[in-house]
């Protein structure tokens, strides 16, 4: 792995509406700021835009709250339809406790309001997670590659809560080009010992650090990351989520 690794906030991006092509939005801004991609360059888009351009948005105004959606949200002072939102893109509910809904969501993820959020829409609308991230990385990824002539990793982010610690992180949803987990288990430790459970996740940590330069409140929702030495793979995100036999959590 390298010692030193560069994040690079891609600005200039406009707000993205329905139909708008991610790879040409990307590849628009990269002039403004004198910035040319590199071999191996892995672009950190966030989960929002993907959105955006996929259509994945709800206008509150047309959901009908169910009786269940209004029970809860009357329970904890919050907006029914939104409610209803959230459980129409649950596959199932893990938790609905002191006014929090955890959700698996139809891609497996467990989440918060199964990946609603009406952050950085406009009012009386939330976006929904893309239908499929990993294919959306893939196109994003494809394109860039065929314009760039270069080999790139593309992630789909976005922010989630963690079990065990407070504080928000940008995990990744969709991955393309980059395999997603560094298993080290058979390897060594610096002392000579096995490794017998260690395994990275590598598109996870490039999400949480690009995050840095993609702050909510920045309007800047791209990133390169430079330096990672990874080899080429034609991978997804599954390998992320853990089975659920082994998730002693929920």
């Amino acid at each position: 792995m390298p010692a030193e690794i560069r994040i690079i906030a891609l600005t200039g991006i406009p707000d993205v509406v329905e139909g708008d092509d991610i790879a040409s939005l990307i590849l628009s801004a990269m002039p403004a700021q004198k910035l040319d991609a590199r071999d191996l360059d892995v672009f950190v888009i966030a989960q929002k835009i993907i959105s955006k351009a996929e259509g994945r948005i709800v206008h509150l105004a047309s959901v009908t709250p169910s009786a269940l959606a209004r029970q809860w949200a009357s329970a904890y002072d919050k907006d029914p339809r939104m409610v209803e939102v959230v459980l129409r893109e649950s596959k199932r509910i893990v938790r609905m406790d002191r006014g929090i809904l955890i959700a698996e969501t139809s891609h497996g993820f467990i989440c918060a309001n199964a990946g609603v959020d009406a952050s950085n829409v406009a009012r009386d609308f939330v976006a929904l997670l893309p239908a499929d991230p990993d294919a959306s990385a893939r196109q994003i990824r494809g394109a860039l590659e065929q314009k760039l002539g270069l080999r790139l990793g593309v992630i789909i982010s976005d922010t989630f809560g963690r079990p065990w610690r407070e504080g928000l992180v940008n995990v990744a949803l969709g991955v393309a080009g980059l395999e997603p987990i560094i298993d080290l288990r058979g390897k060594q430790d610096w002392y000579g010992q096995p490794l017998h459970v260690t395994a990275i996740a590598l598109a996870d940590e490039l999400a949480s650090a690009a995050e840095l330069v993609m702050k909510k409140d920045s309007g800047i929702p791209a990133a390169i990351i430079r330096g990672i030495n990874y080899q080429p793979a034609e991978s997804d995100s599954r390998q992320l989520i853990r089975a659920p036999e082994l998730d002693l959590f929920s």
